[in-house]
């Protein structure tokens, strides 16, 4: 039974650290501002709340299942499209520099809790993991299509699993006698593979790797945040919230240096190059917050203010 279509906002994703990232976005009544990731739009009607009758916010989510928490606002332009596309909607709208760009990485509460999603081991259900539902590669495709060397490389590199070799190899053997279709069947394959770490933070590994593989996390997070300083005015706020250290990694080092490696740049005189300058280097959510939104441990936001 599908009962996604009672979901209040709030159930559909609680937004994590509001406070905090409408703080560190330094709202402007009349500013021109981007959610990144709208999800349950908590962060959005935050935003739109401090906003004036000449405030805009641009809110993205390629999850069709978003469009339901769109709130009917004027100041309101919701885009069903990935958010590394964002400067081509700027330009579309005529929205010029932007004062504040907010992005809430990795997956909604929704995303996670409806079993025929596929995003959690909690259920059994079909190998899902799309956050666009419209593409045709699911999960279930690459676990039964790529080689053993090209699903260790997505294990060791995205899910930084150490033995990733061993559970490719148990992939490809399970496959053999019959196709991997489910979740369950995912985790009956590998269910020797667990080595020194606990079943559930393995199982998390797993289905982190094969969810960054199947939505390209990686190099839309890469592209987007190449694309932030030309798009926000002198002293606009980039809000980057991520939780698990690659997506924070990015983060980090182009906060800090303006390139993807980290690598500062300098001048001939021997200047630092580079478009940011930080306000926050890393904040975690209040112990009081953890205890009521458990989901909210992991995250990392980190704030940083064109120059």
């Amino acid at each position: 039974m599908d009962t996604t279509q009672n979901e209040t906002p709030k159930q559909y994703h609680q937004p994590v650290m509001l406070a905090e990232c409408l703080e560190a976005l330094n709202i402007k009544p009349d500013g021109v501002y981007i959610d990144a990731t709208f999800g349950g739009g908590g962060h959005s009607r935050a935003i739109l709340a401090q906003l004036g009758e000449k405030g805009r916010l641009l809110a993205f989510d390629q999850d069709l299942d978003a469009q339901r928490n769109v709130p009917l606002d004027k100041r309101l332009i919701f885009v069903a499209d990935n958010f590394e596309n964002f400067k081509t909607h700027v330009r579309l709208h005529k929205l010029g520099l932007v004062d504040g760009i907010l992005a809430d990485l990795g997956v909604s509460s929704h995303q996670l809790d409806v079993p025929n999603r596929g995003f959690s081991f909690r259920f059994d259900a079909p190998l899902d993991m799309r956050m666009d539902t419209t593409q045709e590669q699911t999960a279930q495709n690459i676990v039964n299509t790529y080689t053993e060397a090209e699903l260790k490389y997505i294990f060791r590199a995205y899910g930084e699993i150490d033995n990733a070799h061993k559970v490719a190899h148990h992939i490809c053997i399970a496959r053999l006698n019959a196709p991997i279709i489910t979740t369950k069947d995912l985790q009956n394959a590998t269910q020797s593979c667990f080595g020194k770490e606990k079943e559930n933070k393995f199982f998390a590994k797993l289905f982190q790797a094969l969810r960054i593989e199947i939505n390209d996390e990686l190099r839309v997070l890469q592209n987007f945040l190449e694309q932030t300083p030309a798009a926000l005015k002198t002293d606009g706020r980039l809000v980057m919230m991520s939780y698990h250290s690659l997506e924070d990694r990015l983060t980090k080092n182009f906060m800090r240096s303006g390139n993807l490696d980290g690598e500062m740049e300098k001048d001939f005189f021997g200047n630092e190059i580079k478009p940011f300058k930080l306000i926050k280097t890393r904040l975690e959510a209040s112990p009081e917050e953890q205890l009521q939104n458990p989901r909210s441990r992991s995250a990392r936001l980190r704030v940083a203010q064109k120059i």
